[in-house]
């Protein structure tokens, strides 16, 4: 039985090197688009959006919506994102992932957790399973939080 101290050790010491792999998976995938930062975040924030507004963004980001635009424009140039009209105020553009969009973000994501798979065949099966079974009881952990942190 191990108590809270080391569990937290042990879960911080993982949470490192989950996140130095995963985020380092990220940046060498963005540097290799030649996308900056900012446009990367643009085209995330539309996968998990759907769709959404310059004032959307520009209120996201913290930043100016002549700034927001520029960065949508560019990514509109590059083939990433389209504008449509936005029905409740055709002054308003909506802007979405282009098809072209959403393949470079779903490759970005294969690329982040590609050292998962590497990592998955250095381990054994039983391994594996006890490490599932674990990942398992935190996720519901969590679910448990997250329902407690709603109400």
């Amino acid at each position: 039985m191990t108590d809270t101290t080391q569990f937290s050790q042990t879960v911080h010491k993982w949470m490192d090197t989950f996140m130095h792999r995963s985020m380092g998976g990220w940046a060498r995938y963005i540097k290799a688009s030649g996308l900056s930062m900012p446009q990367f975040f643009i085209l995330m924030h539309l996968r998990h959006h759907n769709q959404c507004g310059i004032s959307d963004i520009s209120e996201r980001m913290e930043t100016t919506s002549a700034a927001a635009s520029q960065l949508v424009d560019k990514l509109a140039q590059s083939g990433l994102l389209v504008r449509v009209e936005d029905p409740n105020d055709r002054r308003a553009k909506q802007i979405s992932l282009s098809p072209e969009g959403e393949k470079l973000i779903e490759q970005g994501i294969e690329e982040r957790y590609r050292w998962m798979e590497q990592l998955a065949k250095n381990l054994g099966d039983e391994e594996r399973q006890k490490v599932t079974e674990a990942l398992d009881v935190l996720n519901a952990a969590a679910k448990k939080l997250e329902s407690a942190d709603l109400e």
